[in-house]
């Protein structure tokens, strides 16, 4: 059994289309149409042509991913694209040949149909399974054990204990692999947010405030007034921007339209909100955020995780605490 990942943009942003259109698809390449090129050198002189300043690496794993994704993958095989902001993992079966056409969504031309048929959230996979799925590569064939354990976990069956780690062996230029590293180190983060209590989630949410310049407070336990933290440049309320925060820990469960006008219903017109949901927010919310009567951002984990570590430096020791994080260095 065949079970290929098709990355759906950076940070599965387009995930949702994906599987609204029930297809996968991979982004324009300037050689346009792959069916006219007879084989992967083919490509790789016309792209020689088109993008001189490609490094040699660059221009064969380009080059690999599609004529992989024209000829390798085929009707009837498995496929699978990560949502990062649900951390879910939709599964499906291809159900076309290889076709092409210019913007079928966004700037993405090549494509196969899919027929999409459920999704498993990232947390009940093994650790050997989420860094198997951590590759740099757009496109790649998962490990036998790998497509064994997602299907497992598609149909209820539970997934096998941790052994040892499963190995990638795709070529990664350096390029590829220093954002595999960062995308990886993302998710490793993400993960570490994600096994935090609600209680937990709330004192770091705070903490990032204040990494931000912000002066906080965090409602007490049991309180059920929709204000989880209050941010403020006095701590108190009395001075502007008044930021209502709600925190919603829920893995897998995406917030919808009526927990936004929860929030934003009877608050003053000078209020903020911020919504965080670590299991994302759906279309609606989205739109419900859009027409608010008050100023309000949406962050989801992926929104949470960057906010974070950009102002990491600033954090204090409560939030270090939370989630220990180091700097790590890499040759230029």
């Amino acid at each position: 059994m065949t079970l290929w990942m098709v990355r759906s943009a950076s940070g599965g942003r387009l995930a949702d289309e994906f599987v609204e259109k029930g297809l996968v698809a991979l982004g324009a390449t300037p050689v346009g149409d792959l069916s006219r090129f007879s084989d992967k050198q083919a490509i790789i002189e016309a792209l020689e042509e088109l993008r001189p300043e490609f490094k040699p690496g660059r221009l064969q794993a380009a080059a690999s991913q599609w004529i992989r994704f024209r000829d390798e993958v085929q009707r009837g095989d498995r496929v699978v694209t990560y949502d990062s902001s649900r951390r879910v993992y939709h599964v499906g079966e291809i159900s076309s040949d290889y076709q092409h056409q210019p913007g079928v969504i966004a700037d993405f031309q090549h494509y196969r149909t899919v027929e999409w048929e459920g999704e498993v959230e990232r947390d009940v996979l093994t650790s050997q399974a989420r860094n198997s799925l951590g590759s740099t590569l757009t496109l790649f064939r998962l490990p036998d054990e790998v497509a064994d354990e997602i299907l497992r976990a598609l149909t209820g069956q539970p997934v096998p204990p941790e052994s040892q780690a499963f190995e990638d062996s795709e070529d990664e230029d350096e390029d590829a692999l220093l954002q595999g590293y960062r995308d990886r180190a993302l998710e490793i983060i993400k993960d570490r947010i994600n096994r935090l209590g609600h209680r937990e989630m709330e004192h770091l949410v705070a903490g990032v405030l204040r990494s931000m310049g912000y002066k906080t407070r965090v409602s007490r336990e049991g309180s059920d007034l929709g204000i989880d933290i209050l941010a403020s440049p006095d701590g108190f309320g009395f001075e502007s921007p008044r930021i209502i925060v709600e925190v919603k820990h829920r893995s897998g469960t995406a917030i919808g339209s009526k927990d936004i006008r929860n929030l934003v219903g009877g608050r003053h017109a000078s209020d903020k909100g911020l919504f965080v949901s670590t299991g994302g927010f759906t279309k609606d919310a989205r739109y419900e955020a859009d027409r608010a009567n008050i100023p309000l951002m949406l962050w989801d984990l992926d929104d949470l995780v960057q906010a974070l570590v950009e102002n990491y430096e600033n954090a204090d020791q409560e939030t270090r605490t939370l989630i220990p994080l180091t700097r790590l260095f890499w040759p230029v």
